[in-house]
C-alpha cells in the first residue's frame, strides 16, 4: 500500500476514535484519560533521554502525575502551587542521590517535566475553560496540518527545510501544513467563533508551532541516535511521543491566543 494512503488510513482511524471520545464522553471522564497518555508521552520521553543522559524516572513520572491530577482536580494549570515545590523535590533528589552526576539528572528530569507535562496539562485547562468542542478543534487543526505537510512533501518537496535535524522535512511540505490548518480553522469558525483573519492567523500559527515541535522532537531523538519515540503505531507514526510532538505547545498557543 502506498506510505502516504497507509499513513492517511491510520490517522484518520485515530482521529474518529479520539473525535467520538471528545464529542460523547463527559469532560470528567475524557480528563483522567488525557491524564494517563500524557503520563506515557512522559514516560516515552524519560526512555528517550536515558539512552544518552543520566534521569531520574520515577521522580519525572510522579512530578507529572502530581502536576497533571492537580490540574484536574483544582481546575486550572496549578502553576505556584505546585510547580515549585515540585522542582524543589527534583533538586533534593539529585542532590541527596548516590549519583556523580546530579547536575544532569536535575536537568534532564526538570527538561522532561517542563517539555510534557507542563506544556501539554493546557491539554486539561482548554476543556474545563472552553469546553470539549475547542480541544478538538486545536487537535483537528493541528493534525490536519501535519497529515497535510506530509502530503504535501511527498508529492511536491524539493527545498529541504531543516535537513540536518529532519531531512524528509520541506518548504512544500510547510506550505501544505499552512493550506490545511488554515482550511479547518476556517471549518471551525461556527465552534470557535473565530472572524475569518483570526481564523487564518491562528492556521498559520498552528501550522508553525506544529511543525516546530516536530523539528524539535526529531533534534532530540538525532541526539540520542533513534528514529522513533517508540514503534507500536503502524505506518511509520512511530509512539506516543511521535504522535504528541506537534501538539506540545499549541495548546498553550491556543490559550494565550484567545
Amino acid at each position: 500500500m502506498n506510505p502516504v494512503v497507509k499513513r492517511t488510513i491510520t490517522a484518520l482511524s485515530v482521529a474518529a476514535f479520539v473525535v467520538c471520545s471528545l464529542i460523547y464522553l463527559p469532560v470528567k471522564a475524557v480528563l483522567p484519560v488525557m491524564v494517563l497518555l500524557v503520563m506515557l508521552v512522559q514516560l516515552e520521553f524519560v526512555q528517550l533521554l536515558s539512552r544518552k543522559y543520566e534521569t531520574m524516572p520515577a521522580v519525572g513520572l510522579f512530578s507529572a502525575l502530581v502536576y497533571m491530577v492537580g490540574a484536574v482536580y483544582f481546575s486550572g494549570v496549578p502553576t505556584g502551587r505546585f510547580l515549585i515545590p515540585i522542582i524543589f523535590v527534583m533538586a533534593l533528589f539529585a542532590l541527596f542521590g548516590k549519583s556523580a552526576n546530579p547536575m544532569q539528572k536535575f536537568a534532564t528530569t526538570l527538561l522532561g517535566f517542563v517539555y510534557i507535562p507542563v506544556m501539554l496539562s493546557y491539554f486539561l485547562l482548554i476543556p474545563q475553560s472552553y469546553g470539549m468542542k475547542i480541544l478538538l478543534y486545536i487537535i483537528a487543526i493541528v493534525k490536519v496540518s501535519d497529515m497535510g505537510g506530509f502530503a504535501f512533501g511527498k508529492a511536491f518537496g524539493k527545498h529541504k527545510m531543516c535537513p540536518a535535524i529532519s531531512p524528509k522535512k520541506s518548504w512544500e511540505g510547510f506550505a501544505g501544513s499552512v493550506f490545511a490548518s488554515c482550511l479547518v480553522s476556517c471549518a471551525f469558525m461556527p465552534i470557535t467563533s473565530f472572524c475569518w483573519c483570526k481564523a487564518i492567523a491562528f492556521g498559520i500559527a498552528a501550522a508553525t508551532v506544529g511543525t516546530l515541535g516536530d523539528l524539535i522532537e526529531s533534534r532530540f531523538k538525532r541526539e540520542v541516535c533513534v528514529k522513533d519515540s517508540a514503534t507500536f503505531m503502524p505506518a511509520g507514526m512511530g509512539g506516543f511521543l511521535d504522535m504528541f510532538d506537534s501538539l506540545v505547545f499549541a495548546p498553550a498557543i491556543f490559550y494565550y491566543f484567545i
